[in-house]
């Protein structure tokens, strides 16, 4: 199994609470899965197999939904259109920076990463990748 990515993209605007009304996260969950549909290649198959999901959150405010109720949301968009179902992810991985960008991070930095560090807007970095033991 390779490190790389198997998906990375972006969602622009600030993510959703799994407590947001249900307009709210109907909203949310169309953008992400929008944004994963674009970048997937096209005829993609959802994955079904062990996924280890990583989300970074860089919110515009400081007032931005906990991030344990931003994840569900997410992760639920992708049902059906990156993987067969949300049971599939095995490991989890999210952060939530602050408001103005950090001045390191210290993982593989890729081009869709750096794109998120560069944007003026709140923006959601999600990476798909295989699970990895012993890391």
């Amino acid at each position: 199994m390779s490190e790389e990515p198997l998906l990375e993209f972006l969602v622009q605007g600030t993510a959703v609470s799994a407590q947001a009304s249900s307009r709210g996260k109907r909203g949310w969950k169309t953008t992400v899965e929008a944004a994963a549909r674009r970048a997937l290649p096209e005829g993609h198959i959802p994955f079904n197999r062990r996924l280890c999901i990583t989300i970074y959150l860089f919110p515009q405010t400081e007032e931005s939904a906990d991030i344990d109720n931003c994840a569900k949301p997410i992760l639920d968009a992708m049902n059906h259109t990156v993987y067969t179902d949300d049971q599939r992810v095995s490991r989890l991985v999210m952060q939530k920076f602050e408001p103005e960008k950090p001045d390191s991070i210290s993982i593989k930095v890729s081009k869709t990463l750096v794109d998120a560090l560069d944007s003026d807007g709140p923006v959601v970095y999600v990476r798909v990748r295989d699970i990895l033991y012993g890391e």
